[in-house]
């Protein structure tokens, strides 16, 4: 056990103190990591526990069993996410502009490098343990897809894009683009992509390739 989880343990163990908030974080980021490195299904508890540094009476004090654990490690890693940058605003961008930042934002490793494996792993344990995605659709995917339709949705209103428009196919493929690359092409997505992927759809949604064409 490392000195700064002991010392966090060992407040936490006498009656009536409240539990250090330091030995939670070290339990849910070595959970989000192994989750990623090992996928849920080969991830133990023991794991965890050594990896955190902490003892599993510690762990078990706070989540019951693996599952529980596994789904406040992901809540927590999207809550840091959406907490790290403000909404995308049309105040603050032009057209064009606000849907780049948007779709850049769509990249699930616009935080969390490995969260594509993470994405992965999920998807791998969908008949064993279809709560894990189930969560990431409803609280990870769904949110930052929520994000470009809002920014869509605003364009429309204000008349730079089209009316008549398939919002909702036009956020799957971006965001089905970011995954389409990784299995593509591995590693990171090049620093130019969500400008290559905006290039490809702002003349269809805006008509200005049909005004070109014409």
């Amino acid at each position: 056990m490392s000195e700064k989880s002991r010392a966090a343990e060992t407040s936490t163990s006498t009656g009536g103190r409240p539990r250090d908030p330091v030995i939670e974080e070290a339990i849910i980021e070595s959970t989000r990591m192994l989750l990623a490195t090992k996928g849920y299904s080969s991830m133990t508890i023991g794991d965890i526990v050594a990896d955190a540094g902490v003892t599993r009476p510690t762990l078990y004090r706070r989540w019951p069993n693996k599952y529980e654990l596994a789904i406040d490690a992901l809540r927590y890693g999207l809550r840091k996410q959406r907490e790290a940058y403000p909404p995308v605003s049309l105040d603050d961008f032009g057209p064009r502009e606000a849907m780049l930042e948007a779709v850049r934002r769509l990249d699930p490793r616009f935080f969390n490098p490995r969260a594509m494996t993470l994405h992965g792993n999920f998807m791998a344990e969908a008949e064993r343990e279809p709560g894990l995605i189930a969560q990431m659709r409803e609280q990870g995917n769904q949110t930052r897809c929520q994000e470009l339709t809002d920014v869509l949705v605003e364009l429309q209103r204000r008349g730079a894009v089209r009316q008549g428009i398939d919002i909702d196919m036009i956020v799957s493929l971006c965001f089905g683009s970011y995954f389409a690359d990784f299995n593509r092409y591995g590693g990171d997505v090049s620093a130019d992509f969500a400008e290559r992927v905006v290039a490809t759809l702002w003349p269809v949604i805006t008509g200005e390739g049909a005004a070109a064409s014409a």
